[in-house]
């Protein structure tokens, strides 16, 4: 299937690993150009000179220091993407604090990053997107934010705002053709994530996720990203306000 991404644009936040790595590789890989961001300038400098090399030609790969806390900066970040690709196509807020810590600092920290970050992605980019004729958005939260997992947490309750606000969005952007969408992932491992720390710190908890898993093992990082590729790209062009989960069956409910 040709996704219609060739000679498109992106923005990834959080593009350095993991999940926000796997999404802008599998973007290149598709011809879109993008630009990732993260508060680490030797790991941007990193991604971004090994995603060149898997660029088609004419794909652009670049990145800047910038953390989603920073209004100033990001839009900074989003802006001068947009300029120097010629326009902005699609937009990806993927950054999270994973604050799972009881105390109020950790529920002010969730808001602050994984939901006013994901607002103020949305909200820099969309003067950009409004010009776009394939314009998507698409937030990455967490089958956390579905059922009750864990206690009550903020990184759950969070999640569930930013499915909440993206709905909304989806609704209220729609007679601008603009596209909005969320994706949910489950137990997704990579080595330096949530579920590698835990198999190293935490090996109890680790076997007990793995064991309710009902295909046998956890996702990859690329199995989320071929996702959010996917909606965000043309060939979902009468996709919007759906929330993807990506769990392998591990959540246990009826969706509607």
């Amino acid at each position: 299937m040709d996704l219609g991404l060739s000679g498109k644009s992106a923005i990834i936040t959080g593009g350095t690993r993991g999940i926000g790595r796997a999404i802008a590789e599998c973007l290149v890989r598709e011809g879109c150009s993008i630009s990732i961001c993260a508060r680490n300038g030797e790991e941007v400098t990193s991604a971004v000179t090994a995603m060149q090399a898997l660029a088609p030609n004419g794909t652009q790969v670049t990145g800047s220091i910038a953390d989603v806390a920073d209004t100033d900066g990001l839009s900074a970040w989003i802006n001068t993407a947009a300029k120097n690709f010629g326009g902005l196509d699609i937009a990806i807020a993927n950054v999270s604090a994973l604050s799972g810590a009881p105390g109020e600092a950790s529920w002010r920290t969730a808001m602050e990053i994984d939901m006013l970050g994901t607002v103020r992605t949305v909200e820099a980019a969309l003067p950009h997107l409004e010009k776009s004729d394939a314009a998507a958005i698409v937030a990455v939260s967490s089958t956390a934010a579905l059922e009750a997992f864990g206690g009550p947490r903020p990184y759950n309750a969070i999640k569930a705002a930013v499915i909440n606000y993206m709905s909304n969005l989806a609704t209220m952007l729609a007679p601008k053709q603009i596209r909005v969408n969320t994706v949910s992932p489950g137990t997704i491992y990579f080595d330096d994530g949530v579920w590698g720390d835990r198999k190293r710190e935490q090996p109890e908890i680790y076997k007990a996720a793995l064991a309710n898993n009902p295909l046998g093992r956890m996702g990859t990082p690329a199995e989320v990203a071929n996702a959010v590729t996917f909606v965000a790209s043309p060939a979902a062009s009468f996709i919007t306000g759906s929330n993807f989960v990506i769990d392998g069956g591990f959540t246990r409910r009826v969706q509607y």
